[in-house]
């Protein structure tokens, strides 16, 4: 019955992973990628390559799109880091045609010469005085400015310590700038510790930096910042903490994990992203004094090396942060919380697994990477948009789909979101155990 039931899907299909493909070899450039073409198109011919999807109308709760091989699908969607839902907020629209007649469309010049404007000077201000540290510096995005920062002060014979779970942009600005990159386990304090003192007693005259994150997009779990600041102090090393996910979306003031966790103006250095909470592409790095700020805007090649963010950006992240500030921003906070307890609380009740602490991205633990495949290309059909998250974005056998909550999402948005999943879920569990069963076969009869 199931095998009338089920297309069957090639083992290779459901195996390897993006790791495999990322360092080929080979004399021709161009011709080594091959493998990843084969394994990329062996996925798409069956459905199995979630990613590199388009979008057709303004980020919204319900979408339309399409995947790169040109389907269409629609449902409610989850896959947008849009937490307090600004990305068409009517001012944030206002404020950005405003700039537009007033700077144009392009900064036409890098922060370091004449690409600045007195609205990002502006900014640069508010998101200072909003973290209370003496500055802060923009850079294009909020990749340029945590890869940027630790390439411009790290040199070849320092050390830097990062989370293993802790985004790209940290972990490859550390391996750019030293060979002595070492990975701690997973928000553990005492292995970081561990490390530092093992460094401190061979190297006391080089530098060390630990990188890490307010709330890591993995599984959604958060760090003890007063624990690791204090850890760096006691090791004369510098903390820099990535705040992208939860600036602007958490607390009551909206001024995150730094706050809630009595730290605002008491990190070392503090990285972060416009493009969750403040509906724009753009990043910065908020610092303890002018010296460093100015070594950064000269010496951090993504921000010297690149254009500053247009007019448009710093208008619409201005006009963000004044809506974060405001009434309005606490109520969609709040609004934003309950649906991420609804949510959470819907997953639990279908029999799924949300992973980490409440916040604007959920994670739900998927399992092995065949099996996460097969339930992303069921999610179309069962009406949910959301991301799928494989090794190595997450651990070996521990793939998770990401849920970016929004404020804008329904009480009927959440329901029809956990129930989708859990419908993939459920169709895709019968179809990978089926899988097994015919590969079982297959081999038993040579």
């Amino acid at each position: 019955m199931l095998k009338s039931t089920f297309n069957y899907t090639p083992p290779a299909a459901l195996a390897g992973s993006a790791r495999d493909y990322r360092h080929p070899l080979g004399a021709h450039l161009e011709a080594r990628i091959e493998g990843f073409s084969k394994w990329q198109n062996l996925r798409r011919q069956h459905g199995l390559w979630s990613y590199s999807r388009s979008m057709e109308q303004a980020p919204s709760p319900m979408a339309a799109g399409r995947d790169d091989a040109g389907g269409h699908f629609r449902g409610v969607n989850f896959a947008t880091a849009d937490y307090l839902n600004l990305a068409s907020h009517p001012k944030i629209k206002a404020a950005a045609c405003e700039a537009v007649e007033q700077y144009g469309v392009h900064s036409g010049s890098s922060a370091a010469h004449f690409g600045a404007s007195a609205a990002s000077v502006r900014l640069e201000r508010t998101i200072a005085d909003f973290l209370l540290t003496p500055e802060a510096l923009l850079f294009p995005s909020g990749w340029a400015a945590a890869y940027g920062t630790i390439k411009a002060l790290v040199r070849a014979d320092d050390h830097v310590l990062v989370d293993a779970q802790a985004q790209p942009a940290l972990l490859e600005g550390a391996a750019a700038a030293t060979r002595n990159v070492y990975l701690f386990r997973h928000n553990t304090v005492e292995e970081c510790r561990r490390w530092l003192e093992k460094i401190r007693a061979g190297d006391g005259k080089n530098g060390v930096m630990v990188a890490t994150e307010t709330r890591f997009s993995a599984d959604a779990e958060t760090c003890d910042l007063a624990a690791m600041q204090s850890l760096c102090h006691e090791y004369n090393a510098t903390l820099l903490v990535d705040v992208s996910h939860d600036l602007g979306a958490h607390g009551e003031d909206g001024k995150g994990l730094l706050a809630a966790q009595h730290m605002l103006g008491n990190i070392d250095l503090a990285v972060g992203s416009f493009a969750k909470t403040f509906a724009s592409n753009g990043g910065f790095v908020a610092c303890r004094n002018r010296e460093l700020k100015e070594y950064l805007r000269f010496y951090a090649s993504t921000c010297a090396g690149s254009s500053a963010l247009s007019p448009l950006q710093v208008a619409v992240v201005a006009k963000a942060f004044e809506i974060v500030a405001s009434s309005e921003g606490q109520t969609r906070r709040k609004r934003l919380a309950k649906n991420v307890e609804a949510l959470r609380g819907r997953l639990t009740a279908e029999g799924l697994e949300p992973l980490g602490q409440p916040g604007g991205l959920v994670c739900v633990k998927a399992g092995a990477e065949g099996l996460a495949r097969l339930i992303a290309r069921a999610l179309p059909e069962a009406g949910l948009i959301a991301d799928l998250a494989e090794f190595p974005a997450a651990p070996k056998d521990q793939a998770r789909f990401r849920l970016h909550v929004s404020a804008g999402h329904t009480d009927d948005n959440v329901l029809d979101a956990a129930r989708a999943l859990a419908t993939a879920f459920a169709g895709a569990h019968e179809e990978f155990n089926w899988l097994s069963n015919e590969r079982e076969k297959l081999r038993a009869h040579g």
